[in-house]
């Protein structure tokens, strides 16, 4: 079973903001959406949601047309969309309602939430009067209340503290033990790598990358080596033609897939000592400065 989206676009007047964009994701899996702001992720959110319609294309689960008639579906914004003047268990006990969740069930779900978030004093306080992190909290909690099958979270980390983001890292965690079938969009390069198999990079409305990540980080071209030592590495380096990043007694150093460390860090090793030697593969937020910068 599969989500799918075929030949989707959408313009605003001249502006093309989704254009030709196809995308496959499997069900039970998660596809970390991004590109910088203006992309088309947000025109993309809004047509899956049917809050506008595409000019031309299709959104489709298992073939047929995607809509809340074929699965449950939650969705996190990026922007707050609560009511301020209600308290937090009246909100999330309205909110699951409307989503046909018999008000004992949501009730007792709603409590279950605020007590593993570790919101019980804010219960009886109305929105307005929370922080930006806990209202953060509670837009989650209502877009996994009714336990939808489809979920999509839109910056889901926005506005939260080291700790409350750990909170809710593993609320992620768990919907994909659980086979969620999840759009996960997020400035944070570090949490798309962390929690996505699948990437979608869109720049201007175009789709410029996407596939596993993985197989990307491979298949892109070039490694980094890392190598630190006690000693000023930059003569040994430079004599070499060897271009590199400092950063303390850290240089690194961008190498071809083709290329082999071994001579170098064998010369550094005999002539300076190294402390130690790391190869890694370029980062998520290198390749998105690469393939959305100017």
């Amino acid at each position: 079973m599969t989500f799918e989206i075929q030949q989707l676009n959408k313009s605003f007047g001249q502006y093309h903001a989704v254009n030709n964009l196809n995308i496959k994701l499997e069900e039970g899996h998660i596809l970390g959406m991004l590109g910088r702001n203006g992309a088309g992720k947000t025109t993309t959110i809004r047509m899956i949601l049917d809050i506008i319609k595409p000019d031309s294309g299709s959104i489709l689960w298992q073939g047929r047309p995607f809509s809340k008639k074929e699965l449950t579906i939650g969705y996190l914004p990026e922007e707050r969309g609560l009511y301020p003047k209600m308290n937090v268990l009246e909100q999330l006990i309205y909110l699951a309602r409307l989503e046909g969740v018999p008000t004992k069930i949501a009730k007792q779900q709603a409590l279950n939430w605020i007590e593993r978030l570790d919101m019980t004093t804010t219960i009886k306080k109305k929105t307005e009067e929370l922080s930006k992190g806990n209202q953060q909290k509670i837009q989650l909690i209502s877009c996994l209340l009714h336990d939808p099958d489809f979920i999509i979270l839109d910056e889901p980390f926005s506005g939260l503290d080291p700790v409350n983001a750990e909170m809710l890292k593993d609320v992620v965690k768990d919907l994909i033990k659980k086979r969620k079938t999840i759009i996960f969009c997020s400035h944070q390069m570090d949490s798309v790598e962390t929690f996505c198999e699948q990437i979608c990079m869109m720049k201007n409305g175009i789709k410029v990358l996407s596939g596993s990540l993985s197989e990307i980080k491979k298949s892109y071209g070039y490694r980094y080596l890392d190598i630190q030592s006690d000693e000023n590495l930059e003569t040994v380096l430079k004599e070499r033609g060897i271009s590199f990043e400092k950063q303390n007694k850290t240089f690194s150093i961008k190498l071809k897939n083709d290329q082999t460390p071994l001579d170098l860090i064998q010369e550094v090793e005999k002539s300076y000592g190294l402390r130690s030697v790391y190869l890694r593969e370029p980062s998520l937020h290198q390749i998105f400065i690469e393939k959305t910068g100017a």
